[in-house]
């Protein structure tokens, strides 16, 4: 059930306005300071971001609660301001070591107590740990959930207040999301050990269906629910036909140099490949995949989050818990099994708010590699995944608006500029939920940082092309195999497959054998789609096997011309690069004519370093991208023009001040 505003938090609590000092009433011994003041003396954030707010009262009443939100909206500090202001101990179940680690990391560097308790502690850190836990001072506590099922943890937490149990992550709970955990499982039955404490669940990634398994897995009380939009309005949308993939990244990174992404691979191996490559071509790429140790996929991966290494090849291995904020491009060498993974993995992109790029190719042959592995899976599952595949596929063949079909899966419209209409239920295969009217960006073209929305968008309708030839190679090879045969294996009689079972058939003799090589084996799959849409040809949903219509043998018989929205592969890229010469390069408004500013933005980065490093914390730990900029634009001399610093509270104010001033005015005395 979804909250109307506040109006959920209000009945649950006796229909008393939840003002500031409400709080106090309930909770006499909670911090005296309000959100808004946590919030700016700690994180140095003048406002909450949308639904954070709310989403902090709710948990403050002490009222259950599920919050979506995208990748980059701000679910951390959904948790950490009622924590904060709490008086007990708030535990937040964590997926990941990586991600626990980077969050505690930023926590102690504003200085706020937080420990971790995972496998990656020896003993003396965890008896560390312990130490602290117990004397009171720690106000979160991270921690993965096979460590908190454990005797050892149930015990210690047994005499310690806990007034909030945060599930990030909570997706996981849901074998229909696509990082399921049966751990997650578990956490319903350890909540409750803690009657007093509130439950709040995150997510990124989660349909309908996957928040229904959150509420009852978790077993939710009345929980308010929060469903952010997932338009990421800066990441722009793009798939290309996969022709030369290899060559196809080279053409992108060539075009985007400097810039910092990742580029998922479906298998290890190719990881492998595609970063030597990569690397003898001068560029500066890693791998990450489950194969290697667990030395070397840390040294890798903390090259790249310190920007060491500005691309890294990698599984889908490489995934949850990263947060570097300046990645500026994502490339799937390979489709995802998922549009929720999808989603997931592109939102890596334009965390710092910078215009980015989602560049997927896409060739038919990756989606029988992804069949090939489900027929491992039981029928049930099967079933499931070809769900979540079909709206994939459905998605990189879109001839309208990315965005819309990306956010329909979500349950979500999406408008922008484009006269096209989206066809209904062409992305709504398993999708239920309520759409909720998502707005275009500002402009209302569905641009951002100088970014189309997609490629669709950008470069319009694909032209109708004349492929009455093609189509009527198709058409027949259809009608000569009796119409009892799925859009693969004609493909195969039509380029002069050999294969034993069109010998065995005799396929081999017909007068469609062969005669099909004037196009490329995805370029044929993109044909027999089209003749689908346009109503050539029907489709059994259970067998794949393609039937002709009364159209098609019309088409047959007077051989009229068939006009189709083709497109060939290797078509030639008519984006911009990812940022364009004199155009403003932050959302602080740092102009590259600001000579001034540009020279103490490079000093400010020389310092992060230095600090990052004595610290043994990675760069964006010390200051996010946006602190360095704002730095430069605002340029302070004095402390006290330090709050007004996006991202600088009181302890970094405190720890920090001295350096950031005495590089100010070195620059500006230059």
């Amino acid at each position: 059930m979804k909250t109307t505003g506040m109006a959920r938090c209000l009945h649950e609590r006796n229909a008393i306005a939840l003002t500031e000092s409400v709080f106090w009433v309930y909770y006499p011994y909670m911090d005296p300071r309000t959100p808004h003041e946590a919030l700016k003396s700690v994180f140095g954030y003048d406002q909450f971001r949308p639904l954070q707010e709310d989403i902090v009262r709710c948990v403050l009443n002490k009222q259950d609660t599920l919050a979506v939100m995208p990748t980059g909206g701000g679910k951390s500090l959904c948790y950490q301001i009622p924590a904060l202001l709490f008086p007990g101990l708030t535990v937040v179940v964590s997926p990941l070591i990586a991600l626990m680690k980077d969050q505690v990391d930023q926590l102690t560097n504003a200085g706020v107590e937080a420990i971790v308790l995972n496998s990656s502690l020896d003993k003396e850190e965890w008896v560390a740990n312990v130490r602290k836990l117990r004397s009171g001072s720690v106000k979160l506590l991270y921690v993965a959930p096979e460590t908190l099922v454990t005797d050892r943890t149930q015990e210690l937490l047994s005499d310690i207040r806990v007034d909030c149990i945060t599930v990030d992550e909570a997706h996981c709970i849901s074998d229909w999301g696509h990082d399921f955990r049966p751990e997650y499982r578990k956490i319903a039955g350890i909540r409750e050990r803690f009657p007093g404490a509130v439950c709040l669940a995150l997510t990124a990634t989660a349909t309908s269906g996957v928040r229904k398994d959150i509420r009852k897995n978790l077993k939710l009380h009345n929980p308010a629910e929060f469903t952010a939009s997932f338009n990421r309005s800066n990441i722009y949308l793009e798939v290309a036909p996969k022709s030369n993939p290899v060559a196809q990244v080279l053409d992108f990174l060539s075009k985007n140099q400097n810039a910092s992404g990742i580029i998922y691979c479906f298998s290890r191996k190719q990881v492998e490949s595609v970063a030597d490559e990569l690397v003898s071509r001068g560029y500066p790429a890693l791998a990450y995949h489950a194969g290697l140790n667990d030395e070397t996929r840390a040294r890798n991966q903390q090259k790249f989050v310190a920007d060491e290494a500005l691309i890294m090849v990698a599984t889908v291995a490489f995934g949850m818990g990263i947060n570097k904020p300046n990645v500026d491009f994502v490339i799937h060498f390979d489709l995802p099994k998922s549009l929720e993974q999808y989603y997931q993995e592109i939102g890596r992109a334009g965390r710092d708010g910078r215009p980015a790029r989602a560049l997927l190719l896409y060739g038919r042959g990756d989606t029988r590699k992804i069949r090939f592995f489900m027929e491992e899976k039981s029928a049930a599952e099967n079933r499931k995944a070809e769900i979540l595949l079909k709206a994939m596929t459905n998605y990189a063949e879109s001839r309208t608006c990315r965005r819309a079909a990306l956010l329909s899966w979500f349950g979500e419209n999406f408008e922008n500029s484009t006269e096209e209409v989206r066809e209904p239920g062409l992305f709504d295969a398993g999708t239920t939920g309520s759409n909720t009217g998502v707005p275009a960006p500002a402009g209302s073209d569905g641009r951002n940082g100088g970014l189309p929305c997609c490629d669709v968008c950008d470069k319009g309708p694909v032209p109708e092309v004349d492929m009455t030839i093609p189509s009527q190679k198709f058409l027949s090879c259809v009608a000569r195999t009796g119409n009892r045969y799925g859009a693969a294996y004609l493909i195969e009689i039509l380029l002069g497959s050999r294969a034993k079972r069109i010998l065995e058939n005799g396929h081999n003799k017909l007068s469609v054998w062969g005669i099909g090589r004037e196009l490329e084996k995805d370029g044929w799959f993109q044909l027999s789609n089209l003749l689908l849409e346009e109503g050539y040809l029907s489709k059994d949903d259970e067998y794949g096997v393609l039937s002709l219509t009364s159209l098609a043998k019309e088409a047959l018989a007077e051989r009229f011309e068939i006009m189709l929205p083709f497109f060939a592969a290797g078509e030639p890229d008519k984006i911009s690069p990812l940022r364009k010469k004199g155009a403003r390069m932050s959302q602080a408004g740092l102009e590259s004519s600001d000579k001034a500013g540009q020279t103490i933005l490079a000093l400010m980065k020389d310092l992060r370093r230095s600090l990052a490093d004595a610290a043994s914390v990675p760069p964006y730990v010390v200051f996010p991208d946006r602190t360095l900029e704002d730095i430069a634009v605002k340029k302070p001399v004095v402390r006290s023009q330090l709050q007004g610093i996006y991202g600088i509270g009181e302890v970094k104010a405190e720890k920090y001040g001295d350096f950031i001033l005495q590089t100010v005015r070195k620059s500006l005395d230059r």
